[in-house]
């Protein structure tokens, strides 16, 4: 009688639900999940063999976007979050009890239980195992993304921060080269406190900025211009001689924006446009 690869498939299928009981008995002492509540082993483990099953059954062990890891794939999310000093589970662990249940069902059909039907099976479910480890590597995967993209926001918030100066003046000292991201941050910052803040005049400081091309010079002007529609004025200041210079090869025209060799000047002019004066106290 010729055994077809769907008549494995049907087979597996039954020893899974038979065997139920011992397999998930047999991850649980595996100790695969020793993150999850010992009341809830038995239950991850159990919805990793569901998915298992569902995916042997459609021929699709080793399909990871198969819909029957999608369970296990919640299963494993939760793994990963749930992680500590980058410990990660062997789900390797899970396959040697799994193939031994297997041999042992094979081997109960008599003398020629052990035949390539039964090699068939094994491969079957030791690929659907290694499929679950690649799951779980997606997930890892996509978890440290997505830490590296938090870390990187955080990252620039930190390096645009907005100093209120003086009542109604604000500043945003820019260190460093700008990109993209950055110099978005940096007009959102800005223009949020001067909201918040009902400032007058917003001092946008360059003097950690090494170099001033094309970009950094339209981002400059963007947002003076965006300050300006929310009602403050905006003054450049740190410009250093070698990026006046570079400025001026570059054509590059700051138009109405006011602009100040120093933070210091910056301030001092911020306090003159709202009708402030610091004054030295001398006494004789």
């Amino acid at each position: 009688m010729t055994v077809t690869a769907q008549d494995v498939r049907d087979e597996l299928a039954e020893f899974l639900r038979e065997r139920r009981p011992d397999i998930l008995r047999a991850w649980s002492e595996a100790n695969v999940l020793s993150h999850v509540d010992p009341a809830d082993t038995e239950q991850e483990s159990a919805e990793l063999l569901a998915g298992v099953v569902q995916a042997i059954r459609d021929g699709a062990e080793g399909d990871s976007g198969h819909e029957g890891f999608s369970a296990a794939r919640s299963v494993l999310g939760t793994v990963v979050s749930g992680s500590r000093d980058g410990a990660r589970p062997d789900l390797a662990a899970l396959k040697p009890p799994l193939l031994r249940l297997w041999t042992e069902h094979r081997r109960s059909a008599g003398p020629d239980g052990l035949t390539e039907h039964a090699v068939d099976g094994a491969v079957a479910l030791s690929t659907a195992v290694d499929t679950l480890r690649a799951v779980l590597l997606e997930l890892e995967v996509d978890a440290g993304l997505e830490t590296i993209r938090a870390q990187r926001e955080q990252l620039t918030e930190l390096s645009t921060p907005v100093i209120k100066l003086w009542d109604g003046v604000l500043a945003i000292p820019l260190i460093g080269t700008l990109d993209s991201m950055r110099s978005q941050a940096a007009t959102e910052n800005l223009l949020e406190q001067i909201v918040a803040q009902q400032a007058r005049v917003a001092i946008l400081d360059i003097t950690g900025v090494p170099a001033v091309d094309t970009m950094v010079a339209q981002h400059l002007l963007k947002t003076a211009m965006a300050a300006r529609l929310m009602g403050a004025e905006c003054i450049i200041s740190g410009i250093r001689p070698q990026i006046a210079q570079t400025m001026v090869q570059l054509g590059i025209d700051l138009g109405e924006v006011a602009t100040r060799a120093t933070l210091a000047d910056a301030l001092g002019y911020a306090l003159r446009t709202t009708g402030m004066a610091v004054v030295s106290d001398q006494h004789s």
